[in-house]
């Protein structure tokens, strides 16, 4: 008779604990699920980090459920694991999503661009100042060493384009991928160049294409761009760009380009020299490459801003001063 007396209270109290911890688990998940406002639109999770810890900054009343989050992983274990990086957060969220989250490694785009006809210089200064990126005091030969270029300068071997990236990337990596994306379309579009071109060289015709992206914003105007200086190249004739003579005058441009600066002997300055100049003189992006290496057939020789963007292109040297005359000096 004891012996059935024991055994039903055992049998009792297996299933009232069973019972009650059906239901302290059914509540602690009703807790665990419950949405709730955060505090921040995004969290950074480093190493060593736990969930109790990102939860409070997350959420104001985190202290005061930290006690049953603790019971809640004794319970399910496999809901603390959580992965370093920048996580984008929703205005509304429970702790499961929060878990979820930053368990899953979907960590934060960021974006930053680099923009055609930009210097190195400029980008560069973006990079080291832009929300997200590790800067570098890396200078730009540093690069050129570290990326193995044969190059003297980073000029025009970037390519245009937006670059995604998560928190905390070195700005070294965002030039390693411009530079790459760059490489890539020069190859493609050098392998699917016209004929008889005056470029020995895929860098040559970087060059060329950093010119037409500083003459023009329009891009159906590249390819006759492109046409007035191959024709000029062809016939040995100096390229005569305002582009290349500011590249050239460096930190002394002031928004003027003067007689002297003009006659003024630098590697740039297209007045004085008879070819192409010694590197690219911006970011060139891929629609100014496509035209460097497929220009227009024309008989242009000149061009003249005639506002809006657009050029007045010329066959002579007579002509191209009677568009002068119109465009430039309004007589």
């Amino acid at each position: 008779m004891l012996r059935k007396v024991i055994f039903s209270v055992i049998l009792i109290s297996l299933v009232a604990g069973f019972g009650a911890y059906r239901w302290f688990d059914h509540y602690l998940n009703q807790q665990w699920q419950r949405p709730r406002t955060a505090l921040l639109d995004q969290v950074s999770v480093d190493a060593g980090d736990n969930l109790y810890r990102v939860a409070g900054s997350v959420f104001a009343n985190a202290d005061k459920d930290v006690w049953w989050l603790r019971v809640w992983f004794k319970l399910h274990p496999q809901h603390s694991q959580i992965k370093r990086g920048y996580y984008a957060l929703p205005e509304q969220l429970s702790y499961a999503e929060l878990a979820q989250l930053l368990a899953s490694g979907r960590v934060m785009q960021l974006k930053v661009s680099l923009i055609e006809g930009e210097t190195f210089a400029e980008f560069w200064a973006k990079l080291n100042t832009t929300e997200g990126i590790k800067p570098s005091d890396k200078t730009e030969q540093q690069l050129i060493e570290w990326l193995k270029l044969e190059h003297s300068k980073l000029e025009g071997l970037l390519l245009p384009e937006t670059y995604f990236f998560v928190h905390d990337t070195p700005a070294e990596q965002i030039v390693l991928r411009a530079n790459q994306a760059l490489n890539k379309v020069l190859e493609e579009q050098w392998s699917q160049r016209q004929e008889n071109l005056p470029l020995t060289n895929p860098y040559q015709a970087l060059i060329l294409a950093s010119i037409i992206e500083k003459e023009t914003g329009a891009k159906f105007e590249r390819p006759t761009i492109a046409s007035v200086f191959v024709n000029r190249l062809n016939k040995g004739m100096r390229l005569q760009t305002d582009p290349t003579v500011i590249y050239g005058m460096g930190e002394r441009y002031d928004g003027n380009i003067r007689r002297k600066d003009l006659r003024e002997a630098t590697p740039y300055n297209t007045y004085v020299i008879k070819a192409l100049p010694p590197t690219p003189i911006a970011m060139a992006s891929e629609d100014a490459i496509i035209a460097a290496l497929n220009p227009e057939h024309t008989r242009y020789y000149y061009f003249v801003a005639k506002g809006g963007g657009e050029h007045y292109f010329s066959k002579s040297l007579a002509e191209h001063n009677r568009a002068v005359r119109k465009y430039i000096l309004k007589k």
